[in-house]
């Protein structure tokens, strides 16, 4: 699959006092500040930064802090402010005519095939503008990872840490896998929220066991927190390694760190075996090659990292549209939802989970967490509501949602795209989704009048993947540029 970035879009709504309106224009703004100031601005900025990258936040200090002085800073000429609010204040909806004048041709572009579909909501009413199709199930790729998002951060919370420890009995140290596939065995490399480093792990279990005058240890690896099946149903693939409780770098054999590369077949074993390096290199010797086995009951805790909080997984999943990290957050659901953390556990969880919030599960399936199995099915309409559902000032938790889906022409999948002069450039926001013969693409606009509009168009039967790809940006740019009041 393949890679994307991240905003913030919230605001007012009837019933919100004007003042806390207000506050709420101020924190949209500076979702989307930085990114619209150039390019460049969001590549030096780093990527995730625990929820809002650090040009945006200093932009919003420079707008809040001069909200009311005639200097106040202003978005790059020419380009219209991409959020003022949610509601009053940013211009009425679309009129349903007028969208359906728009869109009802761009849906039947042949490159789209004859299984396509398509919705838009208005994000501040959760008011339907348009639809056709809407409620059919179609293979949704990538873009399920949003409905895997939604679901862990309903049952965990976006401040929730998977931590990895290592505990000892007697002469042997347990390396206990939590189920963070961002746990890395690099170089700390200064970029984004820091991962959870095996290298850290071993500096304190060494310090541990040194204090207890032991230098010389047996090392096992407790991958027990998932169950099932480790492979994907598509089998050994550069898109996604083996799912196990205990992995570092995703299992990557090269240095990337998003995209298709090698991966290894053993992710927790080469875990295991880097840890046992490291406990070396500090003055501990390992004895023989580390075994797989459970961590007793009674062992004792010597150490432990965390990983980011949930929301910055959420915001690189969608970014970067990882796969490993998507199906971690399936598990992690099921866990926290009492199923076991398999394949089908979190598939049940997931599911439950987008019930509890209220989605239209007629004819969906959820068969995986990160979209490569072609037996999900979502509808367009699931996933427009969804998003909109992530706009509601109600539901921060719901946040990283928006603020992980990539910048059209300047991030994550939607980089290469939507190039200088599209209506959309930096206005739409949106999930992307690739198969073989699947197209599709869930995200938000902002319209010509300053509205938020969430939307989804779900392409299934394509022939032309690049043909089907451009028409489905010219939908979303198509909402972008509509005014359609008329």
């Amino acid at each position: 699959m393949v890679s994307e970035a991240r905003w913030w879009q919230i605001g007012g709504r009837v019933g919100i006092p004007p003042a806390q309106r207000h506050t709420l224009r101020l924190v949209a703004l500076s979702a989307t500040a930085g990114l619209l100031v150039a390019a460049g601005a969001v590549a030096a900025a780093g990527p995730w930064e625990g929820g809002q990258r650090r040009a945006e936040r200093e932009r919003a200090a420079a707008v809040a802090a001069h909200a009311d002085s005639p200097h106040a800073p202003s978005v790059t000429p020419g380009t219209p402010p991409v959020l003022a609010a949610l509601g009053d204040g940013a211009g009425s909806p679309p009129a349903r005519a007028g969208l359906a004048a728009v869109l009802d041709p761009l849906l039947r572009d042949p490159a789209l095939g004859a299984q396509a579909a398509g919705v838009v909501y208005d994000a501040a009413t959760g008011q339907r503008l348009y639809g056709s199709g809407q409620d059919g199930a179609y293979t949704p790729a990538s873009t399920v990872k949003l409905a895997t998002a939604a679901a862990a951060l309903t049952a965990l919370g976006p401040d929730h840490r998977i931590e990895t420890t290592a505990v000892r009995e007697g002469d042997t140290v347990v390396l206990v896998g939590g189920g963070d596939p961002t746990l890395t065995a690099r170089p700390a490399n200064g970029a984004g929220p820091r991962p959870a480093s095996l290298a850290d792990l071993a500096d304190a279990t060494a310090r541990a066991l040194k204090a207890d005058g032991k230098d010389h240890v047996r090392l096992a690896y407790d991958t027990s927190r998932y169950t099932g099946p480790t492979q994907h149903t598509i089998g050994p693939n550069d898109n996604i390694a083996p799912v196990t409780a205990l992995m570092a770098d995703e299992g990557r054999l090269d240095a990337s760190d998003h995209g298709p590369a090698d991966r290894t077949a053993d992710p927790a074993g080469d875990a295991a075996r880097a840890f046992a390096a490291l406990l070396r290199e500090r003055g501990v010797s390992c004895e023989g090659e580390p075994a797989e086995g459970r961590a007793p009951a009674g062992a004792r805790p010597l150490a432990a990292v965390s990983s980011p909080p949930l929301s910055a997984l959420v915001e690189r999943a969608l970014t970067t549209s990882d796969n490993d990290i998507a199906e971690a957050l399936a598990r992690q659901t099921a866990l926290a939802s009492g199923r076991p953390a398999s394949f089908e556990g979190a598939a049940q969880a997931v599911t439950e989970r987008l019930r509890q919030l209220g989605l239209p599960l007629d004819g969906a399936r959820i068969a995986d967490g990160s979209g490569l199995d072609r037996a999900d099915a979502l509808s367009p309409d699931l996933l427009a509501r969804l998003l909109a559902l992530a706009a509601d000032p109600r539901r921060p938790a719901l946040r990283p949602l928006l603020t992980g889906l990539p910048v059209a022409g300047f991030s994550g999948t939607l980089r290469g795209r939507y190039g200088d002069g599209a209506a959309g450039r930096g206005l739409v926001r949106a999930k992307t989704g690739t198969l073989t013969r699947v197209n599709t693409l869930a995200g938000t606009a902002v319209d010509a009048d300053g509205r938020l509009l969430a939307f989804a168009f779900m392409a299934n039967g394509t022939t032309d993947a690049d043909g089907a790809q451009r028409a489905l940006d010219r939908m979303a740019s198509a909402v972008a540029a509509c005014g359609c009041r008329g």
